[in-house]
């Protein structure tokens, strides 16, 4: 069984898209269940024990940049050089492949109009849809787990689902050729819940969207581009593991 853990970065608003952040960027990681229940899980909880004496931290990029929710003690430089040290090991030597879809939203409405879809909604789809080519390959089955928003963004998105997905599949697969490899439920997991994978997934989406919009580059980006799903053949990575929006 594979697992893709869904995070997103960004908003979903087409009405105002914020200058300073106008990419909306929803990726994860797509794991082996058992490596992630033998391997990342413990290589998690190792690493928040070893720096924070305790397990029920939260990694969540923001709370990381702004010192905040247990990581006050970043401030404190040496502190934090330890601590990207630690964690840009963890990100480098557990096994995983990251999925993204990046949209630049200012150009997705002028391009589309009122018929711009919703961001979410779109990136959901394209992004089920390399996950299924991805269990082809493996031969294997699989689920999906996003982080929960709100009550009424969350709402939206299980109607979507239910509603679309689950009957009409997406524009290239059919709901049939869909949930013959993928589970029908979409799980969705609070934040506080502590789960490993939407974690690490945390991890990987903001830096997509700094990278998308040009912002300079942490030492994350360099593990990160290492870890997207490629063509077997070519090694490309776009269209495969990273898919920009709208397209020329």
């Amino acid at each position: 069984m594979k697992i893709l853990f869904l995070d997103e970065s960004g908003d979903t608003n087409l009405r105002n898209v914020d200058p300073a952040y106008p990419a909306f960027v929803l990726g994860g990681i797509i794991v082996d269940e058992e490596h992630y229940e033998t391997k990342i899980i413990p290589a998690v909880n190792d690493l928040k024990q070893m720096l924070f004496g305790r397990t029920d931290i939260i990694l969540h990029t923001a709370d990381i940049s702004r010192n905040r929710n247990g990581f006050e003690g970043l401030i404190d430089t040496n502190f934090r050089q330890k601590f990207y040290q630690a964690l840009n090991c963890l990100m480098q030597t557990v096994e995983y492949e990251i999925l993204a879809c990046v949209i630049d939203k200012k150009r997705h409405v002028e391009k589309y109009a009122d018929n711009a879809r919703d961001p979410y909604e779109l990136s959901l789809d394209i992004l089920v849809e390399r996950f299924v080519y991805a269990l082809k390959e493996t031969k294997t089955r699989g689920k999906i787990i996003a982080e929960k928003r709100n009550s009424y963004q969350d709402k939206l998105l299980m109607e979507a689902w239910q509603n679309y997905l689950c009957r009409k599949g997406t524009y290239y697969l059919s709901e049939t050729q869909i949930f013959s490899l993928i589970d029908r439920e979409l799980k969705l997991v609070d934040k506080k819940d502590n789960v490993a994978g939407l974690q690490i997934a945390d991890l990987v989406v903001t830096p997509i969207g700094r990278w998308a919009m040009g912002k300079k580059a942490h030492e994350d980006w360099e593990i990160i581009k290492t870890k997207f799903r490629k063509d077997s053949k070519t090694g490309r990575i776009e269209g495969y593991g990273l898919i920009t929006l709208p397209k020329d």
